[in-house]
């Protein structure tokens, strides 16, 4: 049996494959000021400030959470970008399909993530300038000025 054509087909089916040439995830790097924040993804813990994560690609939108106790958690969708590898399967619908499904016709444009987080805003933080208690009632009445 001859082998030339079953080579052919096959090379033809993986021809520009971007799962293929470029992989299903990149590598991100998280860093926060001040350090020490969680990052989450889909509600899954992932690491902690400053890391790195390698994200699977997809074609949907990609958030992950900052979170650090006495500060305001900050949510961001990661960038992305068209993979121009995935433009080599041409009219190879089966190439294009598998990049779609594995997420690698898109990469993440930002390799990097450096975020400000800003303190909570809380009523424990704020300061008094009066405090009335009345005990007979049982009330105590707090006046703050900003």
């Amino acid at each position: 049996m001859n082998k030339i054509p079953i080579f052919l087909i096959s090379l033809f089916l993986m021809t520009g494959c971007a799962t293929i040439f470029t992989g299903t995830k990149d590598r991100i790097s998280f860093i926060s000021t001040p350090s020490g924040a969680t990052i989450y993804k889909d509600g899954l813990e992932i690491c902690t400030t400053p890391c790195n994560y390698s994200i699977k690609r997809s074609i949907n939108d990609t958030e992950v959470e900052f979170k650090l106790d006495g500060y305001e958690t900050r949510l961001i969708t990661l960038d992305k970008e068209l993979n121009v590898v995935s433009i080599l399967n041409l009219g190879n619908l089966f190439g294009w399909g598998i990049d779609a499904l594995s997420g690698a016709v898109m990469k993440y444009d930002r390799k990097s993530y450096d975020i400000k987080l800003s303190p909570e805003k809380s009523a424990s933080m704020l300061q008094p300038n009066r405090i009335d208690i009345d005990t007979k009632s049982n009330k105590v009445t707090l006046t703050v000025q900003q």
